[in-house]
C-alpha cells in the first residue's frame, strides 16, 4: 500500500471509528459489535506504525498515547469558573427567582440539570481539534491534564462542526464522572488485592483524571458530560446549549429538561428526588437556570457565584450512629473546637468518623453525651453534623462533656471572651496554634507549597527544625533527608517547591499571613488598595476604615496585627529570606478612588462591560448604597437603591451621563 491509499484508507478509518465512538458514547446505541470495533481500531494503529507521518492529534490511537509525566502544569481559564448559590426547599428557591426577575423586570422560562457528583474539566478546541483539558482547580487557575481527559471516549477528539461556523478557538466545560456499574467494579478489584476500598464515584475520577500516567487514567473507565459552551457562536437559550453539544459529538446528561415555570421545575425536583438513586451517576442536586442567555449574561455575578443559577440541593442524607468520645482541636487562632468521635458509618456515599460540634452552647443546645446514639447529616461533601440526640436510647452510662480549662495540647490556660462563643488557648506560642498558622500559610490559596502537608509540619516542628513560617525557607536538603517519608529525590523537590513559592502575589501573601478576619476577598482589597507591603505597613486605622467592606472590627484586627512586634518580626524574617511580595497594580486612572453602585438596566453595554470599564479606569463596585459611594448609575426601572441615594445625596449619573464621563 502506498502512501496515497494508506492516507485514504486512514481517513476512513478514522471516521468509521468516531461514528461507532458517538453512536455508544454519546447516543448509547451500537451498531457493530465489540470485537468488529477493536478490528478497525487494531487496523489504524497498524497503519500509523507504518505512515507514522500520518498520525494527527485527533486520531483514535493517540487517546492512550501520552507519556506518564512528572506534574501538572497550571492554566489560566479564559473565564472565572464561579460557584453555585445552595437552595434547599422550593420557598427559598422562589426567593431566588423573584430577586432575579426584580433585577431584570421581564419574563424569563428555566432549564434544569441534574447536579453530578464529578469533576469539572475545561476542554479548548483549535480548528476543531482538541488541544487542551484542564480541571477547574481555584476558579481562576487549573490544571493541564489534556493526555488523561483524551482517554474518555465521551469526549471528542475532534468536532462535528459541519452545521456551526465555529471559530478558531472553542472552549466547553464538562463534568467529569464514573458511573456506579464501573465503580462498584474498581472497589471488587481493590479487595481481590487487599486494598483499601475507595469512598464514593467522584474521589476516584478526580483521582483518576490527576494520575500523572495516562494508562491508569484509561483503565478507569471514566464518562465525561458537557453541560456548557464558554464561547459565544450566537447561542440563544440554554436548551440550545445541550442540543449544539450534541450536535457536535458531545455527550450530555440526557435526563435535562425545559421547564416554562417555576411548578414545573418544583415537579422536575420531585421526580428526580424520588429517582435518583436508579441513575447511572451520583447526584446530589439539581441545576436551575434561567434559560435566556441575554438575561444571563445581564445578570452577572455577585461575589463567587453566578446569580442566574441556583442549585437545588435534595435534602441531606442522615444516618445514626454513636458518640464515642468528644475530642477538642486547636485552631490557628487558637480557638479549641470541641469534636465529636463518632462509630464510623456510611452517609452521602462515605464512611464518617468525626462530627463538628462548633463550641459548647452547641453541644448544650445539642444535649449530646458521650455515649449517645445521635442523627447526623452531611449535605454534599461538607463535615458532617449532629442535629438531633435520641435520649430513648440512653442507657444511664452516658457522660456529659464540658470544655477544658486548659489547653489540651500545651495546657495554658482556656479563656472565653466576653461576647463570644468560642473558647481560646491564652498561649499564642502554643505548638497547635503554630502548626496550624503553617499549614494555613503554604496552603493552596497563599504560599502553594506542594508536598508539605500536615504530618510533614508536624515532624518539622517536632525535630525543631521550623517554628514559625520563615524557617521554611532556610531548610536544607541534608535538614529534610535524615526524617520519616523522605528520599534524597523527594527532598530536594520539597526544596525546590519552597524555593519556587518565593516570589508571591501580594494578595496571596496577606492571606497567608493569617490574619484574623482578613479571608481571600479582604485580602485582595487591601493589596489593589494599599499596593505594596510597605504600604500596608505603614496603614493607620483610619486608612483600613476608609476600604470599602472593610468594617470596624476587621480594620482593628489588620491594624493590630501589624502593630505586633512578633507580626513585624515575621514580615522582616520573610523579606530576608528572599520572599518577594509583587507590587500590586495599584488602582489609578480618571476613576481612582471613586466607589460606584448600578441600579436598572442599561441599554448601550450589560451591568458587568459597566463594572468592567470603572475597575478598568481604577473605580470600585459596590453592591449597595452608603456614606462611602460616590456615584450611583441609574439606568431603567431602578431599584431602591436610586430613593437612598437621594436621601444621602450622592451624585447620580444617568447611562449617557456615565458614558460620558468615561469617555471622556
Amino acid at each position: 500500500m502506498d502512501l496515497k491509499v494508506a492516507k485514504e484508507r486512514i481517513k476512513k478509518l478514522k471516521a468509521e471509528i468516531e461514528h461507532h465512538r458517538y453512536l455508544y458514547h454519546v447516543q448509547d446505541t451500537q451498531e457493530i459489535s465489540d470485537g468488529a470495533l477493536d478490528s478497525l481500531k487494531h487496523e489504524l494503529l497498524e497503519l500509523e506504525q507504518e505512515y507514522p507521518q500520518l498520525i494527527t492529534p485527533d486520531s483514535p490511537t493517540q487517546r492512550v498515547g501520552g507519556q506518564p509525566l512528572d506534574k501538572f502544569k497550571k492554566v489560566n481559564h479564559s473565564q472565572p469558573i464561579l460557584s453555585l448559590e445552595d437552595v434547599f426547599s422550593l420557598e427559598e428557591l422562589k426567593g431566588w427567582s423573584e430577586k432575579n426577575q426584580r433585577l431584570v423586570d421581564e419574563d424569563y422560562d428555566y432549564f434544569c440539570e441534574l447536579k453530578l457528583d464529578g469533576l469539572t474539566v475545561v476542554l479548548t478546541y483549535e480548528n476543531g481539534i482538541l488541544v487542551r483539558g484542564a480541571t477547574r482547580g481555584d476558579g481562576q487557575i487549573g490544571e493541564e491534564v489534556t493526555q488523561n481527559l483524551k482517554t474518555i471516549e465521551a469526549i471528542p477528539l475532534s468536532l462535528k462542526s459541519g452545521k456551526y461556523n465555529l471559530p478558531k478557538v472553542f472552549e466547553v466545560r464538562g463534568e467529569v464522572v464514573m458511573t456506579k456499574k464501573v465503580f462498584e467494579k474498581v472497589n471488587k478489584e481493590q479487595a481481590q488485592r487487599a486494598l483499601p476500598l475507595y469512598a464514593n464515584p467522584r474521589n476516584v475520577a478526580a483521582g483518576s483524571i490527576r494520575q500523572l500516567d495516562p494508562k491508569i487514567t484509561a483503565s478507569r473507565k471514566l464518562a465525561c458530560l458537557a453541560f456548557e459552551i464558554i464561547t459565544d457562536i450566537g447561542q440563544k437559550t440554554h436548551q440550545e446549549v445541550h442540543q449544539i453539544l450534541t450536535d457536535l459529538g458531545f455527550k450530555v446528561e440526557p435526563h435535562s429538561q425545559y421547564c416554562p415555570d417555576l411548578d414545573q421545575v418544583g415537579g422536575y425536583l420531585k421526580k428526580w428526588e424520588a429517582a435518583r438513586d436508579k441513575l447511572d451517576y451520583q447526584t446530589d442536586g439539581v441545576v436551575v437556570m434561567i434559560n435566556q442567555i441575554s438575561l444571563q449574561k445581564r445578570l452577572g455575578h455577585i461575589g463567587k457565584a453566578e446569580r442566574w443559577m441556583a442549585a437545588y440541593k435534595f435534602p441531606a442524607e442522615q444516618a445514626t450512629t454513636v458518640v464515642e468520645d468528644i475530642k477538642v482541636q486547636v485552631g490557628r487562632i487558637g480557638t479549641l473546637t470541641p469534636v465529636a468521635i463518632l462509630k464510623p458509618v456510611r452517609v452521602a456515599g462515605s464512611t464518617v468518623s468525626r462530627a463538628t460540634l462548633h463550641n459548647q452552647d452547641e453541644i448544650n443546645r445539642l444535649d449530646v453525651r458521650i455515649g449517645d446514639t445521635v442523627i447526623i447529616q452531611k449535605a454534599g461533601d461538607i463535615i458532617p453534623d449532629i442535629v438531633k440526640v435520641l435520649p430513648s436510647m440512653r442507657t444511664g452510662k452516658e457522660k456529659k462533656f464540658q470544655m477544658p480549662q486548659k489547653c489540651p495540647i500545651c495546657s495554658a490556660p482556656v479563656v472565653k471572651p466576653e461576647g463570644e462563643v468560642n473558647h481560646y488557648c491564652s498561649n499564642k506560642k502554643c505548638f497547635a496554634v503554630e502548626k496550624e498558622n503553617i499549614i494555613h500559610f503554604v496552603s493552596k490559596k497563599a504560599f502553594n507549597i506542594e508536598g508539605l502537608g500536615p504530618k510533614i509540619i508536624e515532624q518539622l516542628i517536632n525535630q525543631g527544625l521550623i517554628h514559625n513560617a520563615s524557617d521554611l525557607f532556610d531548610l536544607t536538603e541534608g535538614d529534610l533527608q535524615p526524617l520519616d517519608r523522605f528520599a534524597e529525590k523527594s527532598a530536594a523537590n520539597l526544596i525546590e517547591a519552597i524555593s519556587s513559592s518565593k516570589k508571591i502575589a501580594f494578595s496571596k501573601f496577606i492571606y497567608a499571613l493569617g490574619i484574623r478576619h482578613v479571608g481571600e476577598e479582604t485580602a485582595i482589597a487591601l493589596a489593589q488598595n494599599f499596593g505594596s507591603l510597605d504600604q500596608l505597613r505603614k496603614a493607620g486605622q483610619e486608612d483600613l476604615n476608609n476600604i470599602r467592606d472593610i468594617g470596624l472590627v476587621v480594620a482593628q484586627s489588620i491594624y493590630d496585627y501589624f502593630q505586633n512586634k512578633e507580626s513585624q518580626k515575621l514580615l522582616d524574617d520573610l523579606l530576608s529570606a528572599g520572599v518577594k511580595v509583587m507590587k500590586a497594580e495599584v488602582k489609578s486612572g480618571v476613576l481612582a478612588g471613586k466607589t460606584f453602585v448600578l441600579t436598572g438596566s442599561l441599554s448601550s453595554l450589560s451591568r458587568n462591560e459597566a463594572k468592567d470599564r470603572i475597575r478598568r479606569l481604577g473605580g470600585q463596585i459596590s453592591e449597595s448604597v452608603s456614606g462611602k459611594t460616590d456615584y450611583l448609575i441609574v439606568g431603567e426601572e431602578p431599584g431602591s437603591k436610586y430613593d437612598k441615594a437621594q436621601k444621602l445625596k450622592i451624585k447620580i449619573l444617568s447611562e449617557k451621563d456615565f458614558l460620558k464621563l468615561i469617555e471622556g
